[in-house]
């Protein structure tokens, strides 16, 4: 059990039914905020990695940002990939980075092979941390990269009494959930993705299997996921595309914004799309091949816009 603070309630609770707490385990971490911790929902150990701003928290408590990572990585190659610890330490938010069981999330597709609870676990997952640390319960927030952008999406359906906005990146909305997902109250939506994502078909489709590794099923486009977030938040027409100048010459992708209109404060919708960009984090590394998963592009970094989006909100 971790040490006490003043700001920090460090306690852990015995939950109830069939959610029960197992402890947190302090890795050696860079930062001394930084640890590793379990807890068991329906008769699964489930894990998670967390990362505090080594300061006190502000007057309603911290923002809290959920991370999901890629179908076959877990919670540390996200944390690697995207280098959120450091946004974390200069904007005062809480990162968290769970690890799906088999290294996949339950999306919705109706192919997913083990569809575990997840959307139970991130709930548990959020009782556990507004115990433990002082939070804003307005501002909890989720991200993700490829089955943890999808994985994003449908807890924006599913839990968006909890969580007030998402930004997936590289993965649209699966075609199984689009029909039913309806939103209990506004969630603002930041999408990112790349038009030449040989993995995610940009324009909608069936995703690759990758020999087997992936999980297949069908997304929308990413055209028609943000027109969906649109409708269900019931912003109005979207403005022009801009073109945002680039900043990396020697990176050939470019980077297109573009917002609807008369939005709610807190369902703001907008999509930035990665003119030649792949299936990859804009401004991460590049963590497989080129002809693999596409070029990385070098013109936004998406974890700094992620973490401006979602600041930019109003508390809930």
């Amino acid at each position: 059990m971790a040490r006490s603070s003043g700001w920090r309630n460090r306690r852990w609770l015995p939950c109830s039914l069939s959610v029960a707490a197992i402890g947190l385990t302090v890795a050696q971490p860079a930062h001394a905020a930084d640890g590793s911790a379990t807890l068991v929902v329906d008769g699964k150990t489930r894990s998670y990695a967390i990362h505090v701003p080594d300061r006190a928290p502000p007057l309603g408590g911290f923002p809290v940002i959920l991370a999901f990572h890629g179908g076959g990585m877990q919670g540390q190659g996200m944390r690697r990939l995207t280098h959120l610890d450091s946004q974390a330490d200069a904007r005062g938010v809480i990162i968290v980075y769970p690890d799906g069981l088999d290294r996949h999330w339950n999306d919705g597709r109706s192919t997913i092979r083990n569809p575990h609870d997840d959307v139970g676990f991130v709930s548990a997952l959020l009782d556990r941390i507004g115990r433990d640390y002082r939070i804003d319960a307005g501002r909890v927030y989720a991200t993700g990269i490829s089955n943890g952008a999808l994985f994003a999406q449908r807890l924006g359906c599913d839990l968006s009494q909890r969580i007030a906005a998402i930004a997936p990146v590289a993965g649209s909305i699966p075609s199984d959930i689009a029909d039913r997902c309806r939103l209990g109250r506004p969630l603002a939506v930041l999408e990112i993705g790349g038009t030449a994502d040989p993995i995610m078909p940009f324009q909608g489709g069936p995703v690759a299997t990758m020999g087997g590794a992936g999980e297949g099923g069908q997304v929308l486009s990413l055209a028609d996921t943000v027109a969906l977030w649109a409708r269900r938040n019931r912003c109005g027409l979207q403005d022009r595309p801009a073109r945002l100048p680039p900043v990396a010459p020697l990176d050939r992708t470019r980077i297109l914004r573009m917002t609807y209109q008369n939005c709610p404060a807190a369902g703001r919708v907008q999509v930035l799309t990665v003119a030649g960009g792949g299936h990859s984090w804009p401004g991460g590394m590049q963590f497989s091949l080129p002809r693999v998963i596409g070029l990385t592009s070098r013109q936004i970094d998406a974890s700094s816009a992620i973490v401006d989006f979602f600041l930019s909100l109003p508390p809930r």
